[in-house]
């Protein structure tokens, strides 16, 4: 696979993920619910400081920390593609390792620089893009997520331990395109992965080596 298909993946994922962020940032306030007509599917704005999913991890420290690991991570990821391509992996795996990429550059980006361009979205507030100071420094934005599918939703039976009576749903993570798309990469390598990592089979008639001399002499009987 060449490497310039891998980079047109990988503009695709980032081009979809960041108009999607940044449309939803200027358009809506924090937690406003936009429905699709489905309703299993609905676009939800919430932001995430922390992890993917939604998951949070040390406060300011934590979220520094996360995202220079993010950055680590891009940085190997950019080398590892371009030895995976070089030595000609299988197709499959590249595009998942590209998947993978994709969705951990386009948190990055709003970690790094979301907090600079953009004010502070509230309940009430729906933000501008470049106000000429941000609601964070570098380093501290916070991931846009919106992508909400409540597939189901219900109770758990009064018998069940533990949780009886309470709200079940499914399913209830608020994400955004980068989070799909790493997921689908990890999960599609995770499937796929003896397919991906099949070793070619050896001749099964190997040649063997001889030192006996060759004569163009055949007798025919």
């Amino acid at each position: 696979m060449k490497l310039r298909k891998v980079i047109l993946i990988i503009a695709l994922i980032i081009a979809a993920d960041q108009a999607l962020k940044i449309w939803i940032k200027i358009t809506y306030p924090i937690g406003d619910t936009k429905l699709t007509g489905l309703s299993w599917f609905r676009i939800h704005f919430i932001e995430n400081p922390g992890m993917a999913w939604g998951w949070e991890f040390g406060g300011d420290w934590g979220k520094m920390l996360l995202t220079l690991f993010r950055l680590s991570a891009v940085i190997f990821g950019t080398w590892y593609l371009g030895k995976i391509v070089k030595k000609h992996y299988s197709r499959g795996f590249i595009v998942c390792a590209a998947f993978i990429y994709a969705g951990a550059l386009g948190n990055l980006i709003d970690s790094m620089f979301y907090g600079l361009i953009f004010e502070e979205s509230t309940y009430s507030h729906v933000a501008k893009i470049f106000p000429g100071q941000g609601y964070a420094g570098f380093l501290h934005g916070r991931v846009v997520d919106m992508l909400y599918f409540p597939i189901i939703k219900s109770h758990y039976p009064s018998w069940f331990p533990f949780v009886g009576g309470d709200e079940f749903e499914f399913f209830s993570p608020i994400f955004n395109i980068a989070d799909a798309s790493i997921s689908v990469g990890v999960i599609t390598l995770l499937v796929f992965q003896k397919r991906f990592f099949r070793k070619h089979k050896t001749d099964s008639h190997p040649t063997v080596e001889t030192s006996a001399e060759i004569s163009d002499k055949v007798q025919v009987l």
